[in-house]
């Protein structure tokens, strides 16, 4: 398969993720406004509290996420995706293929984690 290909089928790994994100999204978001407190005890306003936690956190890294995808598909619009940013070199298809929406090979990102350490937890690109 041409370099050409896998980048069209990385497109629409993309396209499909992202709609899967904007459905989960929009559950959460929904689920989030839906929820209410109706008394009860003490333990279950903890528990409410944790999944409301949860679940903030959860839309969170989905957002995140949406928002890389919505770039790649930008580069992609652009013909600039599958280049790194900073380097300019092509990101090996292993790599994209483990993350669509990666914007830099393997040896920058390593490089960049160096120079500017990010919170931990949080995805490299």
């Amino acid at each position: 398969m041409s370099r050409k290909e896998a980048l069209n089928k990385l497109r629409d790994v993309l396209l499909t993720r992202r709609e899967a994100l904007k459905k989960a999204l929009d559950g959460d978001l929904s689920m989030l406004q839906s929820l209410s407190q109706d008394g009860g005890d003490v333990m279950d306003a903890a528990m409410d509290t944790a999944q409301d936690e949860i679940s903030s956190q959860l839309v969170e890294v989905e957002s995140r996420e949406l928002t890389q995808i919505e770039e790649a598909l930008n580069r992609i619009r652009d013909g600039h995706y599958g280049d790194c940013e900073i380097c300019d070199k092509p990101i090996p298809l292993a790599r994209l293929q483990a993350v669509p929406y990666a914007i830099s090979c393997i040896e920058c990102a390593r490089k960049q984690e160096k120079i500017s350490p990010r919170m931990m937890g949080e995805h490299f690109s």
